[in-house]
């Protein structure tokens, strides 16, 4: 079987720049067989996504990225695919991130106006392009990008809002092992995103890993943009050792972060593994 798939993209529902149709256009384009949506903490544009890969004969792979934390205070992200979205814990959980995000976004503008910096959390609300979208770091870095305090994303990120800076701050996650039972109960198949991109801040050891892959882990993210060829490696050996399914993914965000679409991509045999390893749901 041949053909490729891009298993990690976001869209104007969440911190992308660009709708969920248009989303999985794109993925046509780059000549893509299968797309998953992963937008953070919502299921928001996945009926829009699933309308648009029927039209254009792609598989649209329904899904969302559920953010988590460590006891250690160390933030780390889910991908739940295929995930009931009728499911009561699971839309508790993620809107309690979703809501924890909002005023996250308002104490950081807070934080960076204090400061002279020429934002506000009105300005932040008006440059989302959604009314309901998942507010995140990215609209912060745009607005102050756009307001020449930053001469782009990486550096607006860089200096500014990474975690160690003034203006971060952290929001409610979800422990990752909890969260690994949550979309198996869910009726999904949870995968761990980019696991060791230090660039994004601190990572977790093997031993996070290990819980969660006792837990029902399923995949790990091996080929993203924001592993090294090291961190790539070290990914790859432990799927190995623990029987996950190695994943790449774009990590899609449109016009907030550089990478096109299909950057990097699953095979689609490895994609029909993932679908047969999902959590089976008693039926009643």
């Amino acid at each position: 079987m041949g053909g490729r798939a891009d298993l990690h993209t976001h869209s104007t529902a969440s911190d992308g720049t660009v709708e969920p149709a248009a989303v999985v256009a794109a993925a046509v384009a780059a000549g893509l067989q299968a797309v998953a949506l992963t937008d953070h903490d919502t299921l928001a544009g996945l009926p829009a996504a699933q309308t648009a890969a029927g039209r254009l004969g792609i598989e649209l792979v329904p899904g969302a990225e559920l953010s988590c934390r460590t006891p250690g205070a160390i933030t780390l992200h889910l991908l739940a695919y295929w995930p009931d979205p009728t499911d009561p814990d699971l839309l508790a959980e993620m809107a309690l991130s979703r809501d924890d995000r909002v005023p996250r976004a308002r104490e950081m503008v807070r934080r960076l106006a204090a400061d002279g910096y020429r934002v506000s959390f009105e300005e932040l609300l008006e440059q989302t392009g959604s009314d309901d979208a998942t507010l995140g770091r990215p609209h912060v870095a745009r607005l102050l990008v756009a307001r020449g305090h930053a001469t782009s994303m990486d550096d607006a990120f860089d200096r500014l809002l990474g975690p160690g800076s003034p203006y971060y701050v952290p929001h409610h996650g979800t422990d990752p092992v909890a969260a690994v039972r949550l979309v198996r109960e869910a009726g999904g198949a949870p995968a761990f995103a980019h696991p060791f991109a230090a660039a994004r801040g601190p990572v977790v050891d093997d031993e996070v890993v290990e819980a969660m892959a006792e837990a029902g882990l399923v995949g790990i993210e091996v080929d993203h943009p924001d592993h090294d060829p090291g961190q790539q490696a070290h990914a790859a050996r432990l799927a190995a050792s623990l029987g996950l399914l190695p994943l790449g993914s774009s990590d899609f965000h449109g016009a907030n972060r550089p990478q096109r679409i299909g950057a990097a991509t699953t095979p689609l045999e490895v994609l029909v593994q993932l679908r047969e390893r999902r959590a089976v749901r008693p039926t009643a």
